[in-house]
């Protein structure tokens, strides 16, 4: 653990404030909504992170179950009483992260993600000439110099559902006249849940191989299909000198779509808010404004949006660690039960992790027939195509 944090994370008095939203109604922390244990909670975390730091507990599976729960959603950061150590509380999660792979105890799922991108590249274990797989039919050049680079990852390129959210994206680019080209099978993952689960090393290693390939090829700005690789690329490539221009796919179309001819559609639509793109880059409003460009769309909201939003629940890594589960307590089926409530008939995501999540929970829950989960790309995408 960093002396820093060593130094503060004595000053989490847990209050209990960081598993609620700002207006204090629900339990906003994913692992705490799952186990209702305070230790699932931030400031339980928090609390024995520091016993274990002065050896009052031992590492245990449990303590490690614990620790790797949690889903850096950042909710904590927004609902922390305390100005002093708010800002650190999910990297003080990080750096024990951290200090426990280093010490080889962390759950099976940890484990086994960590190895997959370690040894294959990508946490599918999928072979690299399959990156490009989702492009097939598009007519999508290979990345040589056009303005930008459209940076697909790991979900994008191998999920069935990221493949098709892709494949949306990069025909509204093409529709807006934008100049992009890809990577294809030269594609590596970005890191984030890397550096998110404790890798640093590993991370480090990533992202200097990402940099390097990337300042070879002259690029100087990326669109990236998933807020968690424009986290990884925007805050912590800059760190290890990749100094590159880069932006979430709807701040780019926020930027071109009033040249987008749309027809009127008669939708009613509910926006999730992506917890990388919102809480930890303040990106809340680009989204929005390409969602209301669309004649006709009705955008409600959630009652729990923006700063407040209730967490997919597939952060941190547990996208591919599993640690929280599927049951009804997850944090995805509490979220589309909260879209149902507004009326919308769509549930528009901006990420490749969190359509996944939330399209899985609507079959879990049973609302095919109420709710539908669509990438903001492919709603504007059927109204250019009107």
């Amino acid at each position: 653990m960093k002396k820093e944090y060593a130094d503060i994370i004595h000053r989490c008095f847990r209050c209990g404030w960081c598993k609620l939203p700002l207006n204090f109604k629900d339990f906003n922390c994913p692992s705490y909504l799952k186990y209702r244990f305070e230790s699932f909670s931030s400031g339980g975390r928090l609390w024995l992170i520091r016993a274990w730091m002065n050896g009052e507990i031992q590492t245990s599976e449990r303590f490690a179950k614990i620790l790797f729960s949690c889903v850096t959603c950042k909710n904590c950061v927004e609902a922390c009483a305390m100005p002093k150590i708010r800002q650190y509380l999910v990297d003080m999660v990080i750096a024990a992260r951290e200090d426990m792979v280093e010490q080889g105890v962390i759950p099976p799922g940890v484990r086994d993600y960590l190895k997959a991108v370690s040894i294959s590249g990508n946490a599918y274990k999928m072979p690299q000439e399959q990156r490009a797989i989702w492009a097939d039919g598009l007519d999508i050049p290979l990345y040589s110099g056009q303005e930008y680079l459209f940076y697909v990852g790991d979900v994008g390129s191998y999920d069935e559902v990221g493949k098709k959210m892709a494949r949306s994206v990069a025909m509204l680019l093409k529709k807006a006249d934008i100049s992009f080209g890809i990577l294809a099978s030269d594609e590596i993952t970005d890191g984030n849940e890397v550096k998110t689960l404790g890798e640093a090393g590993l991370f480090e290693q990533i992202a200097s191989q990402n940099i390097e390939k990337f300042k070879g090829l002259g690029v100087r700005k990326i669109i990236t299909l998933s807020p968690h690789a424009f986290n990884s690329m925007k805050n912590e490539y800059p760190k290890l000198g990749g100094n590159f221009d880069v932006y979430h796919y709807t701040q780019v179309l926020n930027a071109a779509i009033k040249d987008i001819s749309m027809a009127e559609v008669d939708l009613k639509v509910t926006y999730h808010d992506p917890c990388y793109l919102g809480r930890w880059n303040n990106e809340y409003w680009a989204p929005r404004s390409v969602l209301r460009s669309v004649p006709g769309l009705e955008l409600v909201e959630m009652d729990r949006n923006m700063q407040n939003a209730l967490c997919c629940g597939g952060g941190g890594g547990n996208f591919f660690t599993d640690i929280l589960g599927t049951g009804p307590d997850s944090s995805s089926r509490v979220r589309v039960k909260e879209a149902i409530d507004t009326g919308a008939s769509v549930l528009a995501v901006a990420c490749p992790i969190c359509y996944r999540m939330l399209s899985d929970a609507v079959k879990a829950e049973g609302l095919e027939d109420r709710i539908e989960v669509r990438d903001i790309a492919d709603i504007v995408n059927d109204a250019v195509a009107v």
